[in-house]
Parts: structure tokens; C-alpha cells; sequence
């Protein structure tokens, strides 16, 4: 068994893993409203950003899309069957 630092497949990819401080700087700055809406965008599409970072805020938008849509149907045919009460 590897040591998860040293192993095979974090160095062949080339990319090193994100620490700790950094998912702490990156929650940190999640909790600033509008920014928080912003950000998530910019870590999953933008170049710069390790590969693992976005791909989790890529997964992110993904559910966060997918709430928005289950939102809305939810509340769509609760509204419906008022309006079906109303009538």
C-alpha cells in the first residue's frame, strides 16, 4: 500500500493533490454572498484551476442545476393543484 502522497498515480498526471489549507481558503471565500455564485463558475471553466477543484465545482453546478430544476417542478404542481383547489 502507497502512501497517499507518494503515489504513482497523483505524479504521473502531473497535478498535485489540493491541500487542506487550500479547500479552507476556498469554503472561506464560498461563504461571501454573490462571490459564492461567481466563483464555483470561474474554479470549474477556468484554466488555471486544478484539475480535482474542478471537477468537484463542476459536479457542483451540475446538482446545483439539477435542485433548481427539481425546485421548480415541485413547486410547479404544488401551485397547480392549488389552482385546481381554487377553481
Amino acid at each position: 500500500m502507497e502512501d497517499y502522497h507518494g503515489s504513482d498515480a497523483t505524479q504521473s498526471r502531473g497535478t498535485e493533490v489540493v491541500t487542506m489549507k487550500d479547500w479552507i481558503i476556498t469554503l472561506l471565500i464560498m461563504f461571501v454572498p454573490i462571490v459564492n455564485i461567481v466563483m464555483p463558475f470561474v474554479w470549474a471553466f477556468g484554466s488555471g484551476t486544478n484539475p480535482s477543484k474542478a471537477n468537484f465545482f463542476k459536479a457542483q453546478i451540475i446538482l446545483a442545476v439539477i435542485g433548481i430544476i427539481l425546485w421548480f417542478l415541485f413547486f410547479g404542481a404544488m401551485f397547480a393543484s392549488f389552482m385546481s383547489y381554487m377553481y
